[in-house]
C-alpha cells in the first residue's frame, strides 16, 4: 500500500466482479474512499461485504449505467452517502457483443453501444461538474484491446470500444483546462467471466489466446487495477487523452 489515493473519492461501475471488483479493491487498498455501482445486487453485496471487512469506506449502489435517470440518482446518493463529491471515475461497466452484422437488430445494437459506449458518457457527464468545479479529478474508461485490433464473431464490440477511446480523447481536452484528467486502459485477455463467455463462445479461442501471447499468460484482473490506480492518482498527474495497452504484449505482435 502506498496511499497514492488518500483523500479521494472513487467511483467504480461494473464493480461486483471481475476488473471492477479488482480496482474497487486496490483503490481501497491506496486510501481510496470507494463508492460501488453495478446491477448486479447478489455480487455487489458480497464485493460491499469484502470491503467493509478490509476497514475501507465504502458506499454501493445498484444502479443501470444506461439510464440517464438512474446515473443521475445513484451518484448523488452515493456522494452524498460518503460525504464527499466523487473525485474519481472508472468506467468499468461493459458487456461483449457476438452479432453476425447482417442479422443483428437495432435493439442489440443499441444494447452494446448503451453499455459500452453511452453509459460512459452519462457518468462521466455526472460526476464531472464537481471535479471542473474543484478545479481537480480523474477519469478512467476500461477500453479493450479490441479498440486496436479484433477478433472475427464479435461485431460490434471494436466499434463500441473505439468509440470509448475516442470519447477520452474527447473529454481529456475539453476538460483539461480544469486540471481534470481523462485516460483509457485497454485490457487484452484478462480472466473475468466475460473471457470465459468468449472463450465458451469462440470455438478454439483459449488454445489459440494462450499461444500468440507473448508473455505466455492470461492476465488477471489484478495487472488492470494497477494500472488503473497508477492514472487515477497524483502519480499520473502529466498523463491525459491517453490509451494504456494492458495485453501481456499481444497488440504489438505482428502476427
Amino acid at each position: 500500500m502506498t496511499g497514492r489515493l488518500t483523500d479521494e473519492v472513487v467511483l467504480v461501475t461494473g464493480a461486483a466482479r471481475g476488473i471492477g471488483r479488482a480496482i474497487a479493491l486496490k483503490a481501497a487498498e491506496e486510501g481510496a474512499a470507494v463508492a460501488l455501482l453495478d446491477v448486479l445486487p447478489d455480487q455487489l453485496a458480497t464485493t460491499t461485504a469484502e470491503l467493509e471487512q478490509t476497514g475501507a469506506t465504502v458506499a454501493s449502489a445498484v444502479g443501470d449505467v444506461t439510464d440517464e435517470d438512474s446515473v443521475r440518482r445513484t451518484v448523488a446518493t452515493l456522494a452524498e452517502t460518503l460525504g464527499r463529491p466523487i473525485t474519481v471515475l472508472v468506467n468499468n461497466a461493459g458487456k461483449n457483443a457476438y452479432a453476425d452484422a447482417t442479422q443483428m437488430t437495432v435493439a442489440e445494437w443499441d444494447s452494446v453501444f448503451d453499455v459500452d459506449l453511452k453509459g460512459a458518457w452519462l457518468m462521466a457527464r455526472a460526476v464531472l461538474p464537481p471535479m471542473i468545479e474543484a478545479g481537480h479529478g480523474a477519469i478512467v474508461n476500461i477500453a479493450s484491446i479490441h479498440s486496436q485490433l479484433t477478433t472475427a464473431g464479435m461485431f460490434p464490440y471494436a466499434a463500441a470500444k473505439s468509440g470509448l477511446v475516442g470519447m477520452t480523447r474527447s473529454l481529456a481536452l475539453d476538460v483539461a483546462p480544469h486540471n481534470v484528467r481523462v485516460n483509457a486502459v485497454s485490457p487484452g485477455y484478462i480472466a473475468t467471466d466475460l473471457l470465459e463467455e468468449f472463450f465458451d463462445t469462440i470455438p478454439n479461442a483459449r488454445e489459440s489466446a494462450l499461444k500468440v501471447h507473448p508473455l505466455g499468460r492470461i492476465g488477471t484482473p489484478e495487472n488492470v487495477a494497477e494500472v488503473v490506480c497508477f492514472l487515477a492518482s497524483r502519480a499520473a498527474a502529466f498523463v491525459t487523452g491517453a490509451n494504456w495497452a494492458v495485453d501481456g504484449g499481444l497488440g504489438v505482435r505482428y502476427a
